[in-house]
């Protein structure tokens, strides 16, 4: 099949649904009043609640929720073919991970623009809030590790990859000095300055892979790992102006512009889809992805259908910018079907190679030993950019080889696949580098909460030995999961995590809707994909833990058995927290309330 039509129908699909689903949640469910004073105006400060143009505003909620999940898990979820795939983004995402954002977007600016875990305490409880507080802190921790561990393989042993990459943090640092202290307020020069130096450091790249020094910057799997931790601590210590801001400004380019062209190249060159609609994996028992396609597809690709990591934004700093309800429709709903195509761009980047290279490259020696299969244009693509592409599972290589492909067919770029690559690498890297950052500054905040209540001055964010001391504990929590763990490992248990608290969220979502909707039966729009992904992750939740038992038993050494305890240990964790809220949701819908009239912040979002 050619992906020109894969691309069309995606379009149509995300297309009917804002117009007319959107439209439904809008006027029927929110019932939406753009006369309504949002919370931006309420309580306008300048600093958290400011009203925001929505152009500008959809750019900043779509950076926030768009991390790597959308670009890393349709590839590895190609492993099973391009069919389920496509069919969980398009169905997940309009009817499940659009309407969790929508939904709660409008639950957060009807009270406030408060977090999550305060919507929860509200409508079902303290003891829902407080669970709702503790599984935020899970997926995280979880997600840092699982993000991090896609952009080990992509730099393990590779000089360009990791000299661009390290670019970075200069170039983050000088445009965070430009912007607040050199030339305040030059957005657009401190912008051109960063995109020329990012498009120089991949440039240069290759001069420096191949000089004398070169070495300096080739690492093994370990080091890089500790590499990631180590920035990540830096990066939660550092004011925020300093290096996430700048960081998360120019992300907002990158992503959009690369998106942007990588569809406009795949409808120049439309592509053929090598991988077949199912694969022989589909039963379970794949390179990639231990389990088998149902629930496993539904955990692995997660941001690009629905994603619990949304709530946190949705809840977090959109609301506290809406101008008026009526933008909630582009922002909460748009964003997410953006995010879906986005995902589907990921999926036919993948399936557009050869079945045997993309398995060369996204599986270990060993699992591609018992494949059995041949590489077909792998040896060319490795010449063409100058890298080792063998064994470098993770999905952030495979899907960097896909839209080098893609790129250097359009016309005069076929010279241009080594750039095209490292600018795809470096591409990928960024963004997770911005989560990393983002996401150990949202845990420590919410680890100082929880200190406080032991040792007040830990809460203080001008504590430095505070701000020092959580900062590491979150780091060495994700740290010590990637260290020890591999893709197979870790990816399903961040599908998990974040999948849970999408289910919380739509949970959350259908008590809302309960208790402030004119007719109940609108709670169907958030209760029906509850009732699915509650049914999915909780299987997939078993058949993660059961898998961590049987590798932990027969693993032979200490630590290898330590790590599969700790993933054991985490994953009930999770379930029973999200246990506790699901038996609270369920009592409150048989036997409805009143919304408490006030709540007390369980943690920050």
């Amino acid at each position: 099949m050619n992906a020109l039509f894969l691309l069309l129908v995606s379009l149509l699909a995300f297309g009917l649904g804002y117009r007319y689903y959107a439209s439904f949640l809008a006027a029927k469910v929110a019932v939406i009043d753009s006369t309504r004073t949002t919370p931006a105006h309420q309580f306008r400060d300048g600093r958290d609640y400011h009203p925001t143009n929505k152009v500008v505003l959809f750019g900043h909620h779509f950076a926030a929720i768009a991390g790597a999940g959308p670009l890393i898990g349709p590839v590895l979820a190609a492993q099973y073919g391009y069919l389920p795939g496509a069919i969980w983004i398009l169905v997940g995402a309009i009817f499940a991970g659009c309407v969790h954002d929508y939904i709660l977007l409008h639950a957060s600016v009807q009270n406030e623009g408060r977090s999550l875990s305060h919507i929860a305490q509200k409508y079902l409880g303290s003891v829902a809030g407080a669970c709702t507080g503790l599984a935020i802190l899970f997926i995280i921790i979880v997600a840092l590790a699982g993000l991090a561990i896609v952009v080990v393989n992509a730099l393990r042993e590779s000089a360009w990859a990791t000299f661009t990459l390290v670019c970075t943090l200069p170039i983050a640092l000088l445009m965070g000095q430009w912007l607040y202290k050199i030339r305040p307020g030059k957005v657009a020069e401190a912008s051109v300055i960063g995109v020329v130096l990012l498009l120089l450091a991949v440039g240069f790249g290759g001069n420096v892979a191949a000089s004398s020094y070169g070495h300096y910057f080739q690492f093994n799997e370990k080091q890089i790992k500790v590499g990631l931790a180590t920035y990540g601590f830096v990066a939660a210590v550092l004011p925020v102006w300093m290096l996430l801001c700048p960081r998360d400004y120019l992300s907002t380019y990158l992503k959009l512009g690369t998106v942007a062209l990588l569809a406009l190249g795949l409808l120049i060159v439309n592509p053929s889809l090598h991988m077949p609609a199912l694969t022989q994996h589909t039963a379970g028992n794949g390179p990639i992805i231990p389990g088998p396609v149902w629930p496993y597809v539904s955990i692995t690709i997660m941001c690009g259908a629905i994603s619990g990591f949304h709530a946190l934004i949705v809840s977090g700093t959109t609301p506290k910018m809406l101008n008026t309800e009526a933008e909630m429709k582009m922002i909460g709903y748009g964003s997410m079907a953006v995010e879906g195509f986005v995902a589907i761009l990921a999926l036919i980047a993948a399936c557009a190679l050869q079945q045997g290279d993309y398995f060369a490259i996204s599986t270990s020696p060993e699992a591609w030993a018992k494949l059995g299969m041949t590489t077909h244009e792998l040896p060319a693509l490795a010449e063409a950019v100058k890298e080792d592409l063998m064994h470098r599972p993770g999905g952030s290589v495979t899907l960097a080889v896909g839209m080098a492909s893609v790129f250097s067919g359009l016309p005069g770029m076929k010279a241009l696949m080594a750039y095209w690559y490292h600018f795809a690498i470096m591409f990928e890297a960024l963004f997770i580098l911005t989560t990393i950052d983002t996401g150990t500054r949202v845990a420590r905040f919410i680890l100082q909460e929880v200190a406080a209540k032991v040792y007040k001055p830990l809460g203080s964010s001008t504590w430095m030995p505070g701000v020092i001391f959580t900062s590491a504990l979150v780091c060495l929590a994700w740290g010590g999961l990637l260290y020890g763990g591999s893709i197979s490992t870790i990816w399903p248990m961040f599908g998990l995590a974040n999948q849970l608290l999408a289910a919380l969220g739509l949970a959350i979502g259908t008590s809302y809707i309960m208790q402030t909707s004119a007719k109940r039966i609108y709670a169907l729009t958030t209760f029906i994909p509850f009732v699915f992904l509650v049914v999915t992750t909780y299987a997939a939740g078993f058949l993660n833990i059961q898998g961590y038992l049987a590798k932990g038993a027969a693993a032979a050494d200490t630590a290898t058995r330590f790590v599969f305890t700790i993933n054991t240990v985490l994953s009930v964790a999770m379930l029973v927290l999200s246990t506790v809220i699901l038996i609270v949701s369920v009592r409150d819908w048989l036997t409805p309330r009143k919304a408490a009239p006030e709540a007390v912040e369980v943690t920050a979002a």
